[in-house]
């Protein structure tokens, strides 16, 4: 018998793995529909066919990429068509939600407003959208119920004063939400101001930056209270004080809510004031050429800084491809144990005053807009602002002229005193607008904290009160006193009814961390109120002095919790 001789295999190939859609690692083929859209086209050239073609010919002509896609480049959204149940929300397709009108997003940086802006807000929401307006969380206005007829001229009244959409939704860098009282607060550590307009006006509405893997998220504030959330941004520029350099901003990244949450982390390096432009765009810039393209659950900075690790992100935005010079190592700020809203009577460092007022859960009128306009300035002011906790601040009062402001905006619906609950409850659009939620938020909102002051009327510490419509957090439930995420439930009866999942003991600041979300504990909408009730008694009755609710969270019983 031949003897046979073995030939010795090659080694196998490493197996490439699935490339992630990163342009820097050579994966420019879109990977997903709306990565093929905007290579199609990019999301800024929807202008022109929105005031050329789409305005005059109607809804039914508008081209379906663009209608689900590149609108939002310019602040539209479809609104969801009414009478549709909570349970169809994820098994219909996009057209059978869709309404033939939208919601319109005005882009308000800094929430920085004027009187006039205010008043052209209001004229446009009373002529074009049926009185609609909400303050949201990222201190931007929402209009409903535009047509798209009506759009250019809409840009056209609000352009006149110097108000846009552009970019306000998209894959893009959206509104840099910053700290209400900038450069006015007698405590502030830096006015952050100058650096958002660079951003502005040298990248937003560029073509640098409108294809990014997905939205990407600023924060900015140099008040000690920390009021802008600066742990659920892409990017945030928190004050501090470095020993030799003096006021300037610490650096932070890859924070993000929606249905996987990650806290920013401290890159560890302090940015001069004229440089925070730069150091912004060398992280937008990173995430642009290495963010994961090929899943959109997976397209946000967050993934890839947990990913990298910080250490390696830093020595990226450090490369010659980007900052190409290494950054100043600087010290952690203060953190406060409670994140400022500034609602209330402020004295500012020029010795006027501001004024904090506090809305029902962002929820208000056009028309009641305009009057708050008349009412500011009567006053003699002329510079408003929104926050990102829905809420809304008068600046420049003379003490002379503070108590009689105070009176007529609460006649407006707008409280300077506010009832704890009314303070620190927000609500994202709810099933009213929103195609993807599942549930009533602003209006169920609004009747619970009816509920809650007459119930507890004189609670004594703030409990925050978050009501989201669907998993996505909009309204920041994972960081929330109590967090409640909506969702269909059984009632008592095994009937299938609105309801939440209960997260209860998330915080920012000194408690930063996600809501303990107990094992199947959900509520219905019916029952809300009287859960609220419950845990609020338990922790009011059990809690140790200066003990926060996110503190007791951590060491109460279950059975306390339910």
């Amino acid at each position: 018998m031949t003897g046979v001789t073995s030939v010795p295999r090659k080694p196998a190939r490493p197996r490439k793995g699935k490339g992630e859609g990163q342009w820097a690692l050579g994966y420019r083929e879109p990977l997903n529909k709306n990565e093929e859209n905007k290579k199609n086209d990019d999301g800024l050239n929807v202008r022109a066919r929105i005031e050329n073609i789409y305005a005059h010919r109607g809804f039914d002509s508008i081209d379906p990429a663009d209608l689900r896609g590149r609108f939002r480049w310019w602040g539209l959204y479809t609104q969801r068509k009414p009478g549709i149940d909570g349970g169809k929300t994820a098994t219909l397709e996009p057209e059978e939600l869709d309404d033939r009108y939208f919601m319109l997003r005005v882009r308000i940086e800094g929430g920085q407003l004027s009187a006039e802006q205010l008043r052209v807000i209001a004229e446009v929401s009373s002529t074009y959208a049926r009185d609609t307006a909400d303050i949201t969380d990222r201190q931007n206005i929402q209009l409903h119920w535009i047509r798209v007829e009506d759009v250019p001229a809409i840009w056209q009244k609000l352009e006149a004063v110097g108000l846009y959409t552009t970019e306000a939704c998209g894959d893009v860098p959206r509104v840099i939400i910053s700290s209400p009282v900038a450069g006015i607060a007698a405590d502030e550590i830096i006015d952050p101001t100058p650096a958002i307009d660079d951003i502005v006006e040298k990248y937003i509405g560029s073509t640098e930056f409108s294809n990014l893997p997905r939205k990407f998220k600023t924060a900015m504030t140099g008040h000690p209270s920390h009021d802008v959330v600066p742990e659920v941004n892409d990017i945030s520029f928190v004050g501090v004080v470095h020993p030799e350099h003096g006021p300037g901003f610490d650096l932070w990244v890859g924070g993000g809510l929606s249905t996987t949450p990650m806290l920013a982390q401290r890159v560890g390096a302090w940015i001069p004031l004229d440089e925070v432009h730069l150091a912004w765009k060398g992280v937008v810039s990173i995430f642009r050429d290495y963010g994961y393209r090929r899943l959109r659950n997976r397209a946000r900075l967050k993934y890839l800084v947990a990913d990298w690790g910080i250490d390696k992100f830093r020595e990226v935005l450090e490369s010659d491809k980007y900052l190409g010079r290494k950054l100043i190592d600087g010290p952690a700020p203060e953190i406060p144990a409670v994140q400022g809203d500034h609602v209330g009577v402020h004295k500012q460092k020029d010795g006027r005053y501001y004024v904090g007022v506090a809305p029902v859960v962002g929820r208000v009128a056009g028309s009641t807009l305009a009057k708050v306009a008349d009412v500011v300035a009567a006053h003699g002011s002329d510079r408003i602002r929104t926050t990102a906790q829905q809420k809304l601040i008068v600046l420049d009062v003379e003490e002379s002229r503070v108590e009689s402001l105070v009176q007529e905006l609460n006649d407006l619906g707008f409280q300077a005193r506010p009832s704890a609950w009314r303070r620190n409850t927000m609500a994202c659009t709810g099933i009213e607008f929103c195609k993807l939620a599942i549930v009533e938020t602003k209006a169920r909102a609004a009747q619970l904290i009816d509920e809650l002051e007459q119930r507890i009327p004189e609670l004594d510490v703030p409990i925050t009160v978050n009501v989201n419509g669907c998993p996505n957090s909009c309204a920041r439930i994972q960081v929330a006193d109590i967090g409640l995420k909506g969702q269909l439930v059984l009632d008592a009866d095994g009937n299938q009814v609105p309801g939440y999942q209960v997260h209860l003991g998330g915080g920012l600041g000194l408690d930063a961390g996600f809501g303990r979300k107990l094992r199947g504990h959900k509520v219905t909408s019916d029952g809300l109120a009287d859960y609220v009730e419950r845990v609020t008694q338990n922790y009011l009755k059990e809690r140790s002095e200066g003990e926060r609710f996110a503190q007791w969270v951590v060491r109460a019983e279950e059975g306390a919790l339910q």
